[in-house]
């Protein structure tokens, strides 16, 4: 099983959405059989194969043995990856194009380079698992609290700058053998965790109104 793996075609999509085999893949995160799994999400043994053979079919499941039960061959069966993630390539003539209006302060462009990130390793990571080698990659993910807006420019200037020193120190065009990397830096506020529900006061009812 993989950790993680990006589905890129409409019609896995489609398949790994719709809520019944969305609850079945839950269920294989460890191997099961499809009565198993049938009994995890209540469904029927010939319902749960109908959504099985569906997922199979689309890579999003996949055979880790067959045993006998007497007179029957179990198939058991596992999710392909303990988490999914849906590509832009899915909706590949709707996708933002980060080639379009590159502005490094537009929200919109940090989408398209994100959505254009997703889809690119996506791919990269299949081809790397086909191959089996290792895929080369490296990324940072932290959190700063800027004191003032002017601090925060003040920042993405700098590291802008930092970043285009160490892209001139190490890019060399004409390397025999060498091989394009992509660099992508972001800068995005934190989202804010849901505020906590508040506690009952001391003389709060707790019950509906006498």
């Amino acid at each position: 099983m993989q950790e993680i793996a990006v589905i890129n075609e409409p019609e896995a999509a489609r398949s790994a959405l719709d809520p019944v085999r969305a609850r079945l893949l839950a269920a294989l995160a460890e191997p099961a059989s499809a009565s198993s799994a049938a009994k995890k999400v209540g469904l029927s043994r010939q319902k749960a194969n109908y959504h099985l053979h569906e997922l199979e079919q689309y890579g999003l499941v996949e055979l880790v043995e067959e045993r006998r039960r007497g007179n029957m061959l179990e198939r058991v069966l596992q999710a392909s990856a303990a988490s999914f993630v849906i590509s832009p390539a899915v909706l590949a003539e709707l996708a933002p194009d980060p080639r379009e209006s590159p502005d490094h302060l537009s929200a919109r462009w940090l989408v398209a380079l994100a959505a254009r990130m997703l889809r690119e390793v996506g791919e990269l990571m299949r081809g790397s698992r086909a191959a089996g080698k290792p895929l080369a990659t490296f990324a940072i993910d932290g959190e700063v609290r800027f004191a003032s807006a002017a601090e925060r420019a003040l920042f993405a200037e700098e590291l802008g700058l930092e970043v285009r020193r160490l892209v001139a120190k190490y890019h060399d065009e004409k390397a025999p053998g060498g091989r394009d990397h992509r660099v992508v830096v972001a800068l995005h506020p934190s989202l804010k965790p849901p505020a906590a529900p508040a506690a009952p006061g001391p003389g709060s009812a707790a019950g509906p109104d006498s």
